[in-house]
């Protein structure tokens, strides 16, 4: 019977990856991007597939109807209905919430029961739940980075080329097309993995019981944070603002970030 928590921790990773692949579909139509989600979510499938095999063969049955099992068929049925859906349809918010609620049911399932153990002696399973989460966050932060970085090389091309200075630095730039792209595409990227990163989050609270914790200062200022970039990726889908106050709007929800980060050790007590 798989036991060892590597396991399903690369399960979670796997399945976040495809949810962000999901994601950069429902915001910008991309099939290569869809095509990869899906498969993906096929391996999260297979593995969560193997595991209830593997079940089946060291106990005798399939399930032995406690909490962690129910959970873990209910987030494999999740996922078979996801992949039934990218093949019938093409309701991609639809497949993304209903890939989402299956990630959130399977990280609880993976880190609710007896069974697992922990890479690290000295862990324990809650302690990978967190590493999980930390990870995300901070793959989330550097991508926001990476972006604001561009919308600034967006706003300092954009008044040279307004007041027609065209230096060396400007002319070796790359269009405003290309670097608004590679903003935008840096927010698409991390905004799903802050998303996974906070949910994450919210099951380890829940898991250790520590239910003050959901009002704590990380948490709020993540969903803070959260709804800045869906401005953001809203502005951009609906294509009424323009590429510079697209930029502007895209430091201001960094420097939102950097704050967060800078004083949140202060004030929060989650981890």
């Amino acid at each position: 019977m798989i036991t060892n928590s590597w396991f399903f921790d690369a399960m979670l990773y796997i399945y976040a990856l495809s949810l962000l692949f999901t994601f950069s579909d429902f915001i910008q139509r991309n099939p290569r991007a869809k095509r990869t989600g899906t498969g993906l979510l096929v391996v999260v499938w297979l593995m969560q597939t193997l595991f209830l095999v593997t079940q089946l063969v060291y106990s005798g049955r399939m399930l032995s109807f406690s909490i962690f099992d129910s959970l873990f068929l209910f987030s494999w049925l999740l996922i078979a209905l996801s992949i039934l859906l990218t093949l019938l349809m093409r309701i991609e918010f639809v497949l993304f919430l209903v890939s989402l609620a299956g990630f959130i049911v399977a990280a609880i399932a993976s880190f609710d029961h007896n069974y697992v153990t922990p890479i690290a002696a000295r862990w324990e399973v809650g302690d990978e739940l967190l590493f999980i989460h930390v990870s995300l966050a901070v793959s989330s932060y550097a991508a926001f980075f990476y972006s604001a970085v561009f919308s600034g090389m967006l706003l300092f091309l954009h008044t040279g080329l307004k007041k027609k200075q065209y230096s060396v630095t400007i002319r070796r730039m790359p269009s405003l097309d290309r670097i608004q792209r590679y903003a935008s595409r840096a927010v698409i990227v991390g905004t799903p993995l802050l998303l996974l990163s906070l949910i994450l989050g919210i099951v380890w609270i829940i898991l250790e019981r520590e239910w003050g914790l959901l009002l704590d200062v990380k948490v709020i200022s993540s969903i803070f944070i959260l709804m800045i970039y869906g401005i953001y990726l809203w502005r951009l889908i609906a294509a009424k603002t323009t590429w510079p106050r697209l930029a502007i709007l895209n430091l201001g929800a960094f420097a939102v970030v950097f704050l967060n980060y800078m004083t949140s050790s202060w004030l929060s007590n989650f981890h």
